[in-house]
C-alpha cells in the first residue's frame, strides 16, 4: 500500500515543506515564511498546503525547533509565539482531519541519520548538533527513545563546564535554559565565539576562528584546543551512558569536517569502548535532515510498535 507523508520543518523565520512517499526520503522542499505570531494563520498555512496536494496525505509529520511536553502535549517553542504553549498536534488534526506527528528537530536529525545517513546499520545512534546551540537526539532500533516528546539527547544543558581548562579559567556563562555553565554556552557557534572573546579579547566569527585554526594561527588554535577540552568529556560520558556506536554530527560547526575529526580524536580515548573506527562523524542524511526525520516518524506511525 502506497503511503504519503506531508513533512514540515518549522523554524522561527521559515518553514520548509516536502512530500515523502513509500518510506523514501522527501522530495524537493518548498520554503515560506513562518506566521510566527498568529495561531490561526499558522494553522491555515499548513492546512492549505495539505489541501492543495493532488492526493490527501496519510499523515502530517513535523520537525520543530522546540519541545513537545510529554505530559500535556503542548509545545515549548520560545521563538514562535503563534504555537508556544499550544497543542498543535490536536489543533492541526482538528482542522485537516489528517493524523499529525510532531518531534524536536534534533530528534528528527538523529532519526534521519539512523535511517538514511551515517548511522545506517547501527542499533544505537546518538545524533549531536553543533549549531546556534548544542543539541542532540537518541535513536535505538531505528526509533526515537522519546517518541512522546521530552528532552532525551539534550546533552548541551546542565552545569557541566569546568571552571578551568588546564591552566585557563573558564567563566560559567548564563544559558538560555536558565542555568549557567551549560555546554550550550561554549560549544555552539556563538559559544565558540564567546570562548574566543574570553581568551583573546577578539570578536571574530566562528568561521574566521576555524579558518585561523586550520591555518595554524596561534589564537584560534588555542581557542579550538580549549573548545575540544570542554566538549570531549561530556560527549564521552554521553556515549558511555547511551551505548551509541556512532555519533553523527550536524549543524553549522559540523560542516567543518576537520573540526568533527578533531572532536572524534578528543572523545574516543575518553570512552569506555575506545573504538578503533571513527565515532563522531559528519552527518550524511542530506540537506534536509529535519524533513527526512519527520518522514520517518510519519511512516513509523503505521508500523506495529515492535518494529
Amino acid at each position: 500500500m502506497t503511503r504519503s507523508i506531508l513533512c514540515f520543518d518549522i523554524g522561527g523565520t521559515s518553514i520548509r515543506a516536502a512530500l515523502a512517499a513509500d518510506g523514501q526520503m522527501p522530495g524537493a522542499a518548498t520554503r515560506f515564511d513562518t506566521p510566527a505570531r498568529d495561531h490561526a494563520a499558522f494553522l491555515d498555512r499548513l492546512a492549505s498546503l495539505a489541501a492543495a496536494l493532488p492526493q490527501r496525505p496519510d499523515a502530517i509529520a513535523i520537525s520543530l525547533a522546540g519541545v513537545v511536553d510529554p505530559k500535556t502535549g503542548k509545545l515549548i517553542v520560545a521563538n514562535i509565539p503563534a504555537i508556544h504553549g499550544t497543542d498543535l498536534k490536536t489543533d492541526l488534526h482538528r482542522q485537516t482531519g489528517i493524523p499529525v506527528h510532531i518531534a524536536n528537530d534534533a530528534d528528527c536529525f538523529a532519526l534521519a541519520e539512523a535511517v538514511f545517513g551515517a548511522g545506517k546499520g547501527h542499533d544505537i545512534v546518538f545524533g549531536v548538533i553543533f549549531g546556534t546551540g548544542v543539541g542532540g537526539g537518541l535513536v535505538s532500533g531505528r526509533r526515537l527513545i522519546n517518541t512522546a516528546g521530552g528532552f532525551a539527547g539534550e546533552w548541551g544543558h546542565g552545569p557541566v563546564v569546568p571552571l578551568m581548562a588546564g591552566d585557563t579559567p573558564i567563566p560559567h556563562f548564563a544559558c538560555g535554559c536558565g542555568l549557567s555553565g551549560c555546554l550550550d554556552t561554549v560549544a555552539g557557534a556563538p559559544g565558540l565565539e564567546r570562548l574566543h572573546t574570553h581568551l583573546h579579547g577578539k570578536n571574530d566569527t566562528a568561521r574566521a576562528i576555524l579558518s585561523g585554526w586550520q591555518a595554524g594561527e596561534t589564537g584560534p588554535a588555542r581557542t579550538v584546543e580549549v573548545f575540544l577540552q570542554l566538549v570531549a568529556g561530556p560527549l564521552a560520558m554521553a556515549v558511555n551512558l547511551t551505548g551509541a556506536t556512532i555519533v553523527p554530527a550536524g549543524g553549522g560547526l559540523a560542516r567543518n569536517h576537520a573540526l568533527v575529526a578533531a572532536i572524534d580524536e578528543a572523545v574516543r580515548p575518553l570512552t569506555l569502548s575506545k573504538p578503533a573506527h571513527p565515532l563522531i562523524v559528519p552527518a550524511a542524511s542530506g540537506e534536509e535532515p529535519g524533513l527526512a526525520g519527520a518522514a520517518v516518524i510519519g511512516f513509523q506511525a503505521f508500523l506495529p510498535k515492535d518494529r
